[in-house]
């Protein structure tokens, strides 16, 4: 992949269950990271290796958003926690490119404002809001559904990593 073929492309990423809180057990359960204190939510770790593949895929795109469905009480909390585990500095994912909504569908405003060409998220809701809109879609963690053929199945960030680059379009 060289920067040339990847100038128009946009990467977007959902927090919740993906950059934090990977499920690896199929389900649709989110984490302590909304029930418990804030306390209990700050040392919630990042997925397994989310931070290091960012970390190496960040450069190959135009750019990187994180675009999270959550209401106002999880929204602060994940500005804690992105703060707290130092992302940012971390991932080379610029602070200004975090989207909220409060609806899962409504990801597709966004998506489609940013001109987004990649989606990684753990809902298949998402990535059928999103289909026909994003042309690579990463149905993210362990499922207890086969990936239907439209959406690449990325169990882990190492699967995602791999995806990208074995993509051609990133």
């Amino acid at each position: 992949m060289s920067p040339e073929t990847t100038a128009a492309q946009r990467l977007g990423v959902d927090f919740g269950r993906v950059i934090q809180g990977a499920a690896t057990e199929p389900g649709e359960a989110d984490t302590v990271f909304l029930s418990g204190g804030v306390e209990q939510a700050m040392s919630t770790p990042p997925s397994a290796d989310a931070f290091e593949v960012l970390a190496r895929i960040v450069p190959l795109f135009e750019g990187v958003w994180v675009i999270s469905k959550c209401g106002p009480r999880v929204e602060q909390r994940t500005w804690q926690w992105l703060a707290h585990h130092d992302f940012f500095r971390r991932t080379g994912i610029p602070g200004e490119n975090v989207r909220f909504c409060r609806a899962r569908a409504d990801k597709a405003i966004h998506c489609a404002e940013l001109g987004i060409t990649h989606m990684i998220d753990d809902r298949i809701e998402v990535h059928e809001a999103l289909r026909g809109l994003v042309p690579q879609l990463f149905w993210f963690g362990a499922q207890s559904a086969p990936a239907p053929e439209w959406v690449r199945a990325v169990p882990t960030w190492l699967d995602v990593q791999a995806a990208i680059a074995g993509s051609g379009e990133a």
